[in-house]
Parts: C-alpha cells; structure tokens; sequence
C-alpha cells in the first residue's frame, strides 16, 4: 500500500528528481511532486513523496527528518488527508450582509421638487 510523505523546508533549488534520488536510498519512491505558485512557478519549499509501503515510509522518516538537503533541515513527515474548505459560497445576497436594521430616512419633498 503507497504511503504519503510530506517534505517541507526544501530549498527552492530542489528538484523532483533531487528527491527521487534521495528518497530512493530509503525504499521503492512511486512519485515525487513538489508545490510551486501558480503564478511564478517558484518552488514553495514543500512537496510530497509516494513510498511503496509503510515500512519503506517510516525508514524514510527515520533517515531524512532533520536531515540536512541543500544548506536546510528538511522535516519528513507522514502527509496529512487535504484539508477541504467548508466556507459557503461568498454570494452575499440575502445574507442579510450590509441591513443593519432600522428603517431608511424618508426623502423629504420639497416644494421645488414637485414643480
């Protein structure tokens, strides 16, 4: 059964392929990902790695927690279930949003204004 790893506190020099290679010292990798921003394409210094089984994922843990990858101490971890965002939508209408209660002031008439 694959096993999730989280990886975090990456260089942003760090490659997929970097990982793949150092991971693979700790058992059978299945896939690398690191995250990057949508819009610069930068790395965000974190990624996950897929391990072939819970044994090979906890060795992994073992080895490269604390571990020392591209001038930073990488932190391993087992990858936690993404979170899922339960806000509502933000379509405001008839929330309720912006009535503060109490009636409107009448628009006073004036005499010039009905001519």
């Amino acid at each position: 059964m694959l096993s999730k790893l989280y990886v975090g506190n990456l260089s942003y020099q760090t490659s997929e392929e970097d990982l793949n290679r150092l991971f693979g010292q700790a058992g059978t990798v299945e896939s690398v990902r690191i995250i990057t921003d949508a819009t610069s394409g930068r790395s965000k210094g974190f990624g996950f790695v897929e391990m072939a089984s819970e044994e090979e994922a906890q060795n992994a843990i073992n080895m490269f927690n604390g571990y020392s990858f591209k001038d930073r101490e990488m932190v391993v971890d087992k990858a936690k279930p993404k979170r899922t965002n339960n806000y509502k939508s933000r379509d405001f209408k008839g929330s309720g949003a912006g009535k503060r209660g109490g009636s409107k002031p009448k628009r006073v008439q004036y005499e010039e204004d009905m001519e």
